[in-house]
């Protein structure tokens, strides 16, 4: 039942953020354009609800810069200082909230991933994709940038069992603390290429 709820209250909330987000959402795009140019918006495919495709929106942070090849550079080299402002305070996101608005993605829920990962999950991994993916997620404000792949699916498949606007509420809390001090926003794990490549990786890793 409490999913319906939740559905209506992304709806509305989304809807009026829009409104008054607006003119911050115009100046960013504006200083995107200045500082990298056009596409103004990042577009790329993202697996959701029962693993259906989407485009997810963001603001654009990196550049489009390649290598004599033509190949594009590591996303390190391409990251600039204005998209790493953009992404510490997590700016980039909002252009989400259309994603939120059209029932791509719900305030709330698991961090919407690659759709080149789907087929790498297990069956109990699956069940991230039983609900909506969220703008922000109970990953998210727990270690995001620390956590490896197998913890990061199993608190997205707990968070699903668990569902309630409680949980919601507590999570969205502390979003905002999370992205006010600017914890957890860098990291990187490398790609999913499933469970037991992961646990291999990480134990390695540890030991």
């Amino acid at each position: 039942m409490y999913q319906y709820i939740k559905r209506l209250i992304d709806v509305i909330v989304s809807f009026f953020s829009i409104i008054i987000l607006s003119p911050v959402m115009l100046l960013v795009a504006l200083f995107v354009r200045v500082n990298l140019g056009s596409p103004v918006i990042f577009t790329q495919e993202r697996a959701g609800l029962n693993g259906e495709i989407f485009k997810l929106y963001k603001f654009r942070s990196m550049t489009n810069e390649v290598d004599e090849q033509g190949n594009l550079l590591p996303n390190n080299k391409r990251l600039t200082k204005f998209g790493k402002i953009l992404r510490s305070t997590s700016m980039d996101e909002l252009p989400e909230l259309f994603n939120i608005l059209k029932g791509d993605m719900s305030f709330v829920g698991p961090r919407p991933l690659l759709t080149e990962y789907l087929p790498r999950y297990s069956d109990e991994q699956k069940k991230r994709h039983n609900v909506r993916p969220g703008l922000t997620s109970l990953t998210a404000v727990n270690g995001r940038a620390s956590l490896s792949w197998d913890e990061r699916l199993k608190m997205d498949v707990w968070y699903v069992r668990n569902l309630s606007f409680l949980l919601d509420f507590k999570i969205i809390l502390k979003t905002f603390i999370t992205v006010f001090k600017r914890e957890n926003i860098s990291g990187d794990r490398g790609k999913f290429m499933g469970s037991s490549q992961d646990s291999d990786a990480h134990e390695r890793k540890t030991t």
